[in-house]
């Protein structure tokens, strides 16, 4: 059965305008209640998104309406005890190398939402939660925007390393060897807090190194002109000689008042192994990014194909 991009969620499109990442806990006070309104959710969400697409649709442009749902490992096992699991679906571990760990917070439930009009986000949001406010406590909620021309609030181009939209669907989706799993996607969420001053008083030229790539132009600096810890150095996985990639959607976020400014990374891959890879690697290597960075948030989730929602909202599943 091959891959279709059509049947999954929104896991390898456009970053969008204003975003929102909001991580939930199941509050587990009564599973056979709690599984209820979750397949309530299952049902519900799906129209809320068909609703908002057709009230935020553009004669120009159509709707920018995007959104990914995910379920962690516990909260897999605690919605639908006993059903199959996703081969590669764990929770997630503090990952440590010698300086620097990443590490893993808790979360059940995960919402990645964005669009052009704020109001959108903000009404998709608030949807779902009239569904799931009941059983669920909402551990955070991100704020993201496009910075410039798409750049990280470090000034560089963001996602040039992530495939291309065209590739996306191979690297991002699950294929025929985890087939009742197929169209769903492996998510990892994790929320950074930059020292910006640090960062500002650096030269160009040394930021440059940093990252691995020239600041404006976004042309990929030769290797032996990057520092050793470089991010696209440090961040790189092969597997046989195979460089491996997922994509990757960061957004920036900030509340420049409290001095609170950073990146929410979020990677949407095939395979969470991979992931974790280039995770490891970071840390391994002591990834330049961490010398300024405060990593506040780290968690993996699944993110399940329309169809098995559909599944999980007719208890099919």
């Amino acid at each position: 059965m091959p891959i279709n991009s059509n049947r999954a969620q929104d896991v390898w499109k456009d970053v969008g305008e204003h975003v929102q990442f909001t991580v939930l806990q199941l509050n587990r006070q009564d599973q056979q209640h709690d599984r209820e309104v979750f397949q309530e959710f299952a049902d519900r969400s799906q129209a809320i998104i068909r609703s908002l697409r057709i009230r935020d649709a553009k004669p120009e442009t159509g709707t920018q309406l995007k959104v990914s749902i995910g379920i962690s490992s516990t909260a897999w096992d605690y919605l639908f005890p006993g059903a199959p699991k996703p081969k590669e679906l764990e929770t997630y571990t503090t990952l440590s190398g010698p300086k620097y760990t990443m590490p893993a917070t808790p979360g059940d439930l995960f919402f990645h939402i964005r669009a052009s009009n704020e109001a959108v986000v903000y009404e998709c949001q608030t949807q779902f939660q009239r569904v799931l406010a009941p059983i669920t406590t909402v551990l955070d909620e991100t704020k993201g925007f496009r910075y410039f021309e798409g750049r990280a609030i470090i000034g560089f181009i963001d996602g040039t390393e992530a495939p291309a939209v065209e590739d996306a669907a191979d690297y991002a989706l699950v294929g025929d060897e985890d087939p009742q799993f197929i169209n769903g996607s492996y998510a990892f969420a994790q929320k950074w807090q930059h020292d910006m001053p640090v960062w500002e008083h650096m030269h160009t030229e040394d930021q440059e190194k940093a990252v691995g790539r020239e600041k404006f132009s976004d042309f990929e600096l030769e290797d032996e002109d990057k520092f050793k810890n470089a991010h696209n150095v440090a961040s790189k996985l092969e597997i046989d000689g195979v460089e491996q990639k997922i994509v990757r959607m960061n957004v920036p976020y900030s509340n420049p008042a409290a001095g609170n400014t950073g990146t929410y990374f979020i990677g949407y891959a095939r395979h969470w192994t991979v992931t974790k890879g280039m995770l490891q690697n970071m840390v391994d290597q002591s990834d330049f990014l961490l010398t300024f960075s405060t990593l506040l948030s780290g968690q993996a989730f699944f993110i399940p194909s329309r169809d098995l929602f559909a599944q999980i909202a007719d208890d099919d599943f």
